[in-house]
């Protein structure tokens, strides 16, 4: 699923409010490890629908967190990732103010798929600089450990 088609008209009752909870992330991201700092957006996508779609109900999940010191950078620093340089895509206006400024982002096509489990789209960006991770994901599942 390609995420640019599915960004235009996606909103929800609490698609502009900005979380900051962290335990809803942490069952869906266990391999980040413990996350602080935390602000992101759960957003039911196609809600502003004229015609409901009959179905199951996808959701963007779409924010910023801070890693244990450190991580990010082992993190990316893991040959078999491949990291590279990637800046995100403009994050949702709310979330602006919370990306950091001077931020040099990474992504690995091979990590997103591994945290997604080639299911649903997700992307990972990550600053060493902060221990900052950029996350926009669609349908993240709790991990099968942790619960519901």
């Amino acid at each position: 699923m390609a995420l640019s088609s599915c960004r235009s008209g996606s909103s929800g009752t609490d698609g502009d409010k900005v979380r900051t909870d962290l335990a809803p992330l942490e069952r869906r991201f266990t391999a980040l490890g413990p996350l602080s700092d935390a602000h992101w957006l759960s957003i039911v996508m196609g809600s502003d629908s004229r015609v409901p779609a009959p179905g199951p109900t996808d959701v963007r999940v779409v924010g910023l967190a801070r890693l244990r010191a450190g991580r990010v950078a082992t993190l990316a620093g893991a040959p078999q990732w491949d990291f590279q340089p990637e800046k995100p895509d403009q994050p949702p206006g709310v979330l602006t103010q919370f990306m950091p400024q001077s931020a040099r982002w990474v992504r690995s096509e091979s990590f997103d798929r591994e945290m997604t489990s080639d299911t649903d789209y997700g992307a990972f960006h990550f600053d060493s600089g902060t221990d900052s991770v950029y996350f926009d994901t669609i349908n993240p599942r709790p991990a099968s450990s942790s619960g519901p």
